[in-house]
């Protein structure tokens, strides 16, 4: 059976220098490694990329040092299993060495149709959707996830 929704997960982060810095060389070296175990991972559906396999010369904002990460899951479970378990976790408990602390939203999850592959534009209004109402069935956060259901009964499906 054919599942109606995916789940997709923008995130954004604003590095401590540019990629090519020597400060960041310890985050560039994992890219290739950790967006391979992503596309391995269990229910991992689409992400965005370029050429070189990864998205961080996508320019989604005027500051050149935000990056994004874009990707469609399967469900919120797999998505959630990827990003808290493993290689990915130790990235995560790394984070603050690489990237500066942000004062808007960074991640944003939503429900898309499946084969629905979202846009960098896209992913930007869902995080101007969060940041300006908050979670909701629309635009929300692993702290506050929302159910499909929750979207189908707002939407009216």
């Amino acid at each position: 059976m054919t599942q109606a929704y995916q789940l997709a997960q923008a995130n954004i982060a604003r590095t401590r220098a540019a990629l090519d810095d020597p400060l960041m060389q310890g985050f560039v070296e994992q890219l290739e490694p950790i967006n391979r175990l992503a596309d391995d991972s269990p229910g991992f559906v689409w992400r965005l990329q370029t050429e070189e396999g990864d998205a961080t010369s996508i320019q989604l904002f005027e500051d050149a040092r935000i990056i994004v990460n874009l990707s469609v899951w399967e469900s919120f479970e797999t998505l959630k299993t990827f990003v808290y378990s493993g290689a990915h976790l130790q990235v995560l408990r790394e984070k603050k060495s690489w990237m500066e602390q942000l004062d808007t939203p960074s991640l944003v999850l939503w429900w898309v149709p499946a084969g629905h592959r979202p846009s960098p534009a896209e992913a930007r209004q869902v995080l101007a959707r969060l940041e300006q109402l908050g979670p909701s069935a629309a635009a929300f956060t692993f702290a506050k996830p929302y159910p499909l259901s929750a979207l189908l009964e707002s939407t009216g499906t």
